[in-house]
C-alpha cells in the first residue's frame, strides 16, 4: 500500500533546500508518493511575519541554515541572485517578482505531472549548492527540469498561458499549509 504525504515547499527557503533531496530518497526507496505543492515563500506571502520581533532573525536563519547544511555535508550558500527582489539591508521587498512568481509556477507547473519533487530537487541545487552563480540565466534552469524529466520549454508555455490557475493552485496549497 503506497503511503502518501503532502510537501509544502517553497523554493527560497533553505530549509527546504536542505531537507528536499532526503525527501526525494526517501519516495525512491520507499512505497512513498510525495506530492510537492509548491507555496509562495514567507517574504512575499507574508513579510509581517519574517520581519517582526527579533531584527536579527535574518542573519541567524542564514547562520542556522549553514550549520544545518554543514551537519548535513549539502554543498550551501544564499542564492546569486536571491530568487525574491529584496533588500536585505532595508528588508524592503520589490513590487515586481520576477524570479521567484516563474520559479514557482514551474514548480506547480511540474506537480501537475507528478514530478514536483524531482523538479525541486534539482531546481533547488542549482539555486542554493553554491555551485551556480546567476542560475537563472544559461541553460542552467533547462538542464535542471531535464534531470527531473521535465522539459523546460514546455513548463515555461504552461507558466505563461495558465499563470492564473497556478497561481490559485499555489494559494490552495497555501490554505492547505495554514489548516495543517
Amino acid at each position: 500500500m503506497t503511503l502518501k504525504a503532502d510537501l509544502y515547499f517553497s523554493f527560497r527557503s533553505p530549509y527546504s533546500y536542505l531537507a528536499i533531496g532526503r525527501y526525494r530518497a526517501l519516495a525512491e526507496e520507499f512505497d512513498l508518493e510525495i506530492a510537492l505543492r509548491t507555496v509562495w515563500p514567507i517574504a512575499i506571502r507574508a513579510p509581517e511575519l519574517l520581519f517582526t520581533g527579533n531584527p536579527a532573525a535574518p542573519r541567524y536563519i542564514l547562520m542556522d541554515s549553514m550549520r544545518v547544511a554543514q551537519h548535513l555535508g549539502i554543498p550551501y550558500r544564499w542564492p546569486r541572485p536571491d530568487p525574491v527582489n529584496q533588500n536585505l539591508m532595508t528588508r524592503e521587498i520589490a513590487e515586481e517578482q520576477p524570479l521567484i512568481r516563474r520559479i514557482c509556477r514551474l514548480g506547480q507547473a511540474a506537480s501537475r505531472r507528478g514530478k514536483g519533487l524531482a523538479f525541486a530537487d534539482e531546481v533547488s541545487r542549482i539555486i542554493f549548492s553554491g555551485e551556480v552563480n546567476g542560475w537563472d540565466e544559461g541553460d542552467h534552469l533547462a538542464s535542471a527540469a531535464s534531470r527531473a524529466g521535465l522539459d523546460l520549454t514546455e513548463l515555461d508555455a504552461e507558466v505563461l498561458s495558465d499563470a492564473a490557475a497556478l497561481d490559485a493552485e499555489i494559494a490552495d496549497n497555501q490554505s492547505a499549509l495554514e489548516a495543517a
